[in-house]
């Protein structure tokens, strides 16, 4: 677009009844009187040509001086409208702004699960036969969906959900449904009340108490002294805070082709691996209920009897190194607990 009809495109989009018009319609005389003389060629105006990028630029800035905050505005008012087909078109409307507010609940209010809740709300602006939706919230997010029920103030008989945990942090959101300017929707979030659920902390206050016993009194399965008629030797005992373990393991000593299986529990879970230097990562879930118990299995004896395998085992936090040998007659093992 040619800068001059650019700026001509900028004035009119100006209010016209501005100040800032008015102004400009003094200065639009004299810079229209200037673009014309050197338009014509007139011999006075004729050496300044090559300057009429300059000329214009000066204007512009001018221009910018002068007319800066109206165009602002201007630019404000665009962000605002709503396009429509391709034209722009400032949205105003004439309706008076809908409101909802929740009083019940409100801040110190307890609901019980096993009991049916209630909710109390007013409007302004919504009609009667309109309906609002509520939804239950905590920290943020939806924990279930109320319902949605007619504009008559109060909605009572609500079932709340079963695994809806206890907590002081909930929140009822209602939203007007179907409003008449859909651009603005009258909304309401609550205060903080508190929801209890006597069933669902029994049962997990159950469920912590028998997860404290077993930790404390593991169900001790008999210590496992053979196994494929191979005596198991029982080396360290070993504990950590987590149950999930990462394992390294690799050869002992020097590179003899010795090849081994890894049991936890009774289940392989390396399977006739050839050790070498290189580390074999791996990781298992121990049993945080019993004691753990890890051995050695050798497949053949290599140069260099018996098979040695060096193992480091983390949880994380804690680590541990240990060395296990195994022939063919024997097993090394050692017995792990999660505290």
């Amino acid at each position: 677009m040619p800068i001059i009809e650019f700026v001509e495109n900028t004035i009119r989009n100006v209010e016209k009844n501005s100040v800032y018009t008015q102004h400009f319609g003094v200065i639009d005389v004299v810079r229209r009187q200037i673009i014309r003389t050197m338009a014509t060629g007139h011999y006075q105006f004729a050496i300044l040509r090559k300057f009429n990028y300059f000329f214009l630029m000066l204007f512009m800035l001018f221009s910018h001086a002068v007319f800066g905050v109206a165009i602002k505005q201007s630019f404000q008012t665009s962000i605002a409208t709503n396009t429509i087909k391709g034209k722009s078109k400032v949205y105003k409307s004439n309706l008076p702004k809908s409101a909802i507010k929740i009083s019940d609940p409100g801040e110190g209010t307890i609901w019980t699960v096993s009991e049916a809740a209630k909710i109390k709300w007013t409007t302004a602006n919504i009609d009667a036969t309109k309906s609002i939706r509520f939804f239950l919230a905590k920290d943020d997010m939806v924990v279930q969906e109320l319902g949605s029920f007619k504009n008559n103030s109060l909605a009572e008989g609500i079932a709340l959900a079963k695994n809806v945990g206890s907590g002081d942090q909930y929140q009822v959101v209602g939203i007007e449904l179907f409003p008449d300017d859909k651009y603005r929707i009258a909304k309401h979030v609550t205060s903080y009340f508190s929801i209890r659920n006597p069933v669902a902390d029994a049962r997990k206050e159950a469920a912590l108490a028998k997860r404290a016993n077993n930790r404390t009194n593991p169900t001790e399965a008999p210590i496992k002294n053979e196994f494929a008629g191979r005596k198991i030797s029982y080396v360290k005992e070993l504990s950590f805070e987590n149950e999930n373990i990462s394992v390294s393991l690799w050869d002992h000593g020097r590179e003899d082709g010795d090849i081994v299986s890894i049991y936890l529990n009774g289940k392989a879970i390396v399977s006739k691996h050839f050790l070498t230097y290189g580390r074999k990562n791996i990781s298992f879930k121990l049993d945080s209920y019993k004691t753990n118990e890890l051995f050695l299995y050798a497949h053949n004896l290599g140069k260099s009897p018996p098979n040695t395998v060096s193992i480091e085992l983390t949880d994380g936090s804690t680590s541990e190194k240990i060395i296990l040998n195994s022939d063919l007659k024997s097993c090394e093992a050692v017995q792990i607990m999660v505290q």
